[in-house]
């Protein structure tokens, strides 16, 4: 054997050695950059509400049952005001990681076509799942004259331009449908917005506003007899108030209003969390729990998977625009 041929095999092994030594210094670094298992860390969940109101408890309720089966608590960051609409902003400017999601109100699709807003919910706004919808009803203070939708009626066109209405807020679904309801009868009146419900329940049973126009966070009210409720914007009568008329039957039959929510991410979230997020969020909506506390404001289950509620909100927008063009409040050129 020559000494060449002698040397080579030693030489070999060296270098299967050092290989062999880089490959076990690289093997942690190769882990480490691999990414973390979603949910690593707390998530974010943005309710465009006031704290205490009917939404934020029962989403609250919603998120901690849905942090149970993701293993990570989910925090309830309140963000009210513009009518249920920051929640849009607050998502575009998010990074879509899966940790900031947020409630997601009908208004923030409806926004978008009233005025010019530095985000698009089709665009900037991934829908993951559709929870549940709301009952709308007009409120007036239990000790007030008005005993019937229609005297309200017939004082606002006695009294032009008194009538004190609120809100949640301008372009919400609750001003929407009284603004329509009223228009057509050719009462002006003043509208009141308010942030959240509570603060809007409060006025209207301390006689600071005369008729209040909101969800069925108006139940606890109610049901104390601290407020009246004169009608309901449901298609049939409310099975828990089913001596209250619908505005369909009292001659409005257009007067049919309800607001799904859902929950939604930023866009370009991975597939994968929002297939996570929504089997989450599947489960703690059908939960007794949440079920629930839905039932103590009149509501129900109104799921709708990651697609088909991709498909309801561009339907919805569509309608919207209609809507908004006929009652002359879309000021956004499409």
């Amino acid at each position: 054997m020559d000494r060449a041929a002698a040397v080579r095999p030693r030489s070999w092994r060296r270098r299967m050695v050092v290989a062999g030594a880089g490959a076990l210094v690289a093997t942690p670094v190769l882990a480490l950059a691999q990414p973390a298992a979603w949910p690593a860390r707390p998530i974010s969940l943005i309710v465009p509400w006031p704290a205490g109101g009917q939404t934020d408890i029962t989403m609250r309720i919603l998120a901690d049952l849905a942090a149970r089966t993701l293993g990570q608590p989910i925090v309830v960051e309140n963000r009210p005001g513009a009518a249920g609409t920051l929640v849009a902003p607050a998502l575009k400017a998010a990074a879509p990681d899966g940790y900031t999601i947020g409630q997601l109100p009908i208004t923030i699709y409806r926004a978008a076509l009233q005025r010019k807003v530095p985000w698009d919910p089709l665009k900037d706004i991934a829908p993951v799942i559709q929870i549940s919808g709301v009952t709308f009803g007009v409120v007036v203070p239990a000790d007030t004259g008005f005993r019937s939708f229609d005297e309200l009626l017939a004082w606002g066109r006695d009294n032009p331009g008194l009538l004190t209405v609120g809100s949640t807020g301008i372009g919400t679904t609750a001003h929407l449908a009284m603004e329509d309801v009223l228009s057509r009868e050719g009462i002006r009146y003043i509208h009141v917005p308010y942030k959240g419900t509570a603060d809007q329940m409060l006025a209207v049973a301390t006689h600071t506003l005369m008729v209040g126009v909101n969800s069925n966070g108006f139940t606890p009210y109610v049901e104390t007899g601290r407020l009246r409720l004169l009608a309901v914007f449901n298609a049939q009568r409310s099975a828990r108030w089913p001596q209250v008329p619908t505005l369909r039957e009292l001659g409005h039959p257009e007067a049919v209003y309800t607001s799904p929510y859902g929950i939604g991410v930023p866009a370009a979230t991975d597939p994968a969390i929002v297939r996570k997020l929504h089997d989450a969020f599947r489960t703690a909506l059908f939960d007794p729990r949440h079920l629930q506390e839905l039932a103590k404001y009149e509501q129900e289950p109104d799921y709708l998977g990651t697609e088909d509620y991709v498909r309801f909100v561009q339907v919805v927008s569509a309608r919207e625009r209609q809507l908004l063009a006929r009652l002359g409040l879309a000021t956004r050129a499409e």
